[in-house]
C-alpha cells in the first residue's frame, strides 16, 4: 500500500483503562483507502477497544484517534463508515427488506436495496422476518446493513461467524469487490485463514499492544520454523534431540519434524534413511506465526512483571 493513499483511520499512541484494566497501551495503528487491515489477537488483546474509539463509542484516555481526519464522534465521519459488529440486536418482527431500507435511509447516498442483497448474497430472503433467520443468514443480513450506506470504511467484526463454507466464500468475494470499488476494511477474525486469504497488511495484538504490523509474509517470516513431513523409518525420539529441532512426532504414518533449519535437517534425514521418501517442506503459515508471536509477548510480559516484583 503506497504511503501516499490517503489515511481514513488512525490511533497513535492512543492509551484507554476501564478502572484497573489498561486496555490498550501506547496503540498504533493505520488504515488506508482502498485497504484491508486484519487485527488479530487473542480475547483481551484489546482489538474490540480499539474498535470501539475508532468508531467513537469510547474516549481515549490518551493519544489521538481520527476517522477521515476527523473526531470519530463527528456525525460527518459516522456517515462514511459502515459497521458489522459480532453481536447485533435488530428488530425480529422486522422483514429483512423493511431492514435494509430503514437502514440505507439514514444515509446521503445509499445502495439500492437490488445492490445491497446482491452483494450479500439474500436476494432470497428479502420477504423473510429477521427472527426467523438462521445464524448465518442472519450474519449475511448484517453484512447487507453494514454496507447499504456505500460506505467508505467498513468495520467487520468476526462477520463470518456461523456461516457455513460457502456463504464464507461468497462474502469474502462481496469484500473483495468492495476493495476493487475503494473500498476500506478493518478487519477482526479468529479465522486466521480469513486473514490470510483477504489482507493487505496484518496488525497482531497482545495485552493491549501491537506487537507486529505488516504483510503476511512479513508476518511468516517472523516465525522461522519450517515443518518437515516425510515417510520415514527413524525414531522420532531421536530426531527430536537434533539440532535445530524443536519436536518430532509421527502422525497417520508419517514423520512430522519442526525445525528452524530445514535445509539441514532435511539432508540430515536423507544421510540417516536411505528409504526416506514423500518428503515435503512447509513454510510456517498464519496460525504459527501468530502463535509464536503471541507466545513470545506473553514471555516478555511475565518478564517485566518479575522484575517489577
Amino acid at each position: 500500500m503506497n504511503h501516499s493513499t490517503p489515511l481514513v483511520a488512525r490511533l497513535a499512541t492512543v492509551s484507554k483503562h476501564y478502572g484497573k484494566l489498561c486496555a490498550l497501551d501506547g496503540a498504533d495503528l493505520q488504515l488506508r483507502r482502498g485497504e484491508l487491515l486484519a487485527l488479530l489477537g487473542p480475547n483481551g488483546a484489546g482489538k474490540t477497544t480499539a474498535i470501539s474509539l475508532l468508531l467513537g463509542l469510547h474516549r481515549a484516555d490518551r493519544g489521538t484517534v481520527e476517522l477521515f481526519g476527523q473526531d470519530p464522534q463527528r456525525l460527518q465521519a459516522r456517515r462514511r463508515i459502515g459497521v458489522m459488529l459480532q453481536h447485533a440486536e435488530l428488530p425480529a418482527t422486522l422483514r429483512v427488506g423493511e431492514l435494509l431500507q430503514l437502514t440505507a435511509s439514514y444515509y446521503p447516498a445509499p445502495r439500492s436495496l437490488a445492490e445491497s442483497a446482491g452483494l450479500a448474497g439474500i436476494g432470497d430472503l428479502l420477504r423473510r422476518p429477521y427472527a426467523r433467520l438462521s445464524g448465518g443468514q442472519q450474519r449475511r443480513v448484517q453484512f447487507a446493513l453494514a454496507l447499504c450506506g456505500k460506505p467508505e470504511l467498513l468495520f467487520l467484526d468476526e462477520p463470518t461467524v456461523g456461516m457455513d463454507i460457502e456463504a464464507r466464500q461468497k462474502l469474502w468475494a462481496a469484500i473483495r469487490q468492495l476493495l476493487a470499488e475503494g473500498c476500506s476494511v478493518l478487519l477482526t477474525t479468529h479465522y486466521l485463514e480469513e486473514a490470510e486469504a483477504l489482507a493487505d497488511r496484518v496488525c497482531v495484538m497482545a495485552g493491549g499492544r501491537v506487537i507486529h504490523e505488516g504483510t503476511v509474509d512479513a508476518l511468516r517470516a517472523r516465525v522461522a520454523l519450517k515443518r518437515i513431513r516425510c515417510i520415514s523409518s527413524l525414531d522420532e525420539t531421536v530426531v527430536a534431540h537434533w539440532p535445530a529441532v524443536s519436536e518430532a512426532k509421527r502422525s497417520q504414518g508419517r514423520l512430522l519434524v519442526t525445525t528452524a533449519e530445514a535445509e539441514a535437517t532435511v539432508q540430515r534425514l536423507l544421510r540417516a534413511d536411505a528409504d526416506l521418501r514423500e518428503l515435503e517442506v512447509h513454510r510456517a503459515g498464519l496460525a504459527d506465526a501468530f502463535v509464536e508471536l503471541t507466545r513470545e509477548a506473553d514471555q516478555s510480559a511475565a518478564a517485566a512483571q518479575r522484575e517489577v516484583a
